[in-house]
């Protein structure tokens, strides 16, 4: 298993994006203890840029940050853990997975939003709100990814903030909103956005919305995946404090158990 930190924080526009560097870091830093495994920093620039054609911080997103992702993934040599960062950072690693195993690659998105807008429709130019809309081929060319995500091969878990165009492209089939649904699906990514969880469960949330999970209901969902061949993880919007992310414990276990069951 190799573990990647990306303290990437130009993908999101918020009042704590600067605290996502940190905040990556206290997270990787515990994956490591908790897993066993070092942890690989890949470099990332805290600089922000212009908003061009609707996305904030287009040319740091699309030149030094990506470029140093994707160098770090050249030869993984197993499966993947991702910390994040701004959810932005799962257009890599979830690309290069669909490269590599093919159009069965499937993935179940815990987050309380599901990350379908595109430039045209965000209401705030953030990229972290584009992200999934940009691994199925769809928004900003500079963004789009090729190979992409087959529709129906995405399922929505714990999501419950969804913008208009969102509502929009789950209607139309895009994702599904049970993992039970999902169809085809060969090998399984993962990814966690923090704020999946209740803001009273954890306060370390960069975009905190209420009525969200609690730990042990996100452990056991992820428990439930193991019947699936996972080949990477990506865990992401931590803004907490390392004290904080010790509650955490049981998340990155049960990801670890799902990871090295292949």
């Amino acid at each position: 298993m190799l573990i990647n930190a990306v303290p990437q924080r130009q993908g999101a526009v918020g009042p704590r994006a600067a605290e996502l560097p940190d905040g990556c870091l206290a997270l990787a830093e515990l994956a490591g203890h908790v897993l066993g495994r070092p942890v690989h920093h890949v470099r990332q620039t805290r600089a922000v840029s212009e908003v061009d054609a609707g996305v904030a911080s287009r040319a740091v997103l699309t030149g030094p940050n990506r470029a140093a992702q994707l160098a770090a993934l050249e030869a993984p040599g197993g499966p993947v853990l991702t910390i994040g960062g701004d959810c932005g950072v799962e257009l890599v690693p979830i690309g290069v997975a669909r490269f590599r195993h093919g159009p069965g690659l499937g993935v179940v998105w815990f987050d309380a939003h599901p990350d379908l807008n595109t430039a045209e429709s965000s209401p705030s130019g953030a990229f972290h709100g584009m992200v999934l809309r940009s691994l199925f081929g769809e928004g900003d060319p500079d963004f789009a990814a090729a190979p992409a995500l087959e529709p129906g091969r995405v399922a929505l878990a714990g999501t419950r903030v969804f913008d208009p165009e969102e509502e929009a492209a789950v209607s139309r089939g895009l994702v599904v909103t049970s993992v039970d649904a999902l169809a085809g699906v060969e090998q399984l990514y993962v990814h966690v956005d923090l704020d999946v969880l209740d803001p009273a469960e954890f306060p370390g949330l960069n975009y905190p919305e209420p009525g969200g999970w609690t730990i042990s209901r996100l452990v056991a969902e992820l428990d439930a995946l193991a019947r699936f061949e996972v080949v990477g993880a990506g865990i992401t919007e931590c803004v907490g404090t390392p004290r904080e992310v010790e509650v955490l414990e049981p998340l990155l276990s049960a990801v670890g158990r799902l990871l090295r069951s292949q």
